[in-house]
């Protein structure tokens, strides 16, 4: 790992580690599931909020909100693909949640692994 990658995954975890619980324990949850599900991520910092990157120079693919809610977004800058059916081109692009279960667990995983794709 770089330094400046080493720098960026400090900033993330201190951005974290300042949060309340129980939110901060769920947004280190779901940043191990991140880093977990698509290695080849890089944590950064992104508008004030903790993001995954292909790279420390581009822009983020993957955010963290910690808002009124937890939120787990879709950048604009990952590869969409149209929901079809009812939505049409619709695509899904933010989820909220205020704990991270099992099936939680999986469904980020699986959101995460389909921007790397």
């Amino acid at each position: 790992m770089s330094s400046k990658d080493e720098k960026n995954l400090t900033q993330v975890l201190d951005k974290i580690a300042k949060m309340d619980e129980p939110r901060r324990s769920a947004m280190r949850r779901v940043h191990d599931i991140i880093v977990a599900a698509a290695p080849t991520l890089k944590p950064r910092i992104w508008y004030g909020m903790p993001a995954y990157a292909e790279s420390a120079s581009t822009p983020a693919l993957v955010t963290l909100r910690n808002d009124e809610r937890l939120n787990l977004a879709i950048t604009e800058k990952a590869e969409y693909r149209a929901a079809g059916g009812v939505d049409g081109t619709l695509m899904p692009a933010a989820w909220y949640f205020e704990s991270v279960d099992e099936d939680t667990e999986k469904r980020i995983a699986e959101i995460v692994r389909s921007v790397t794709s």
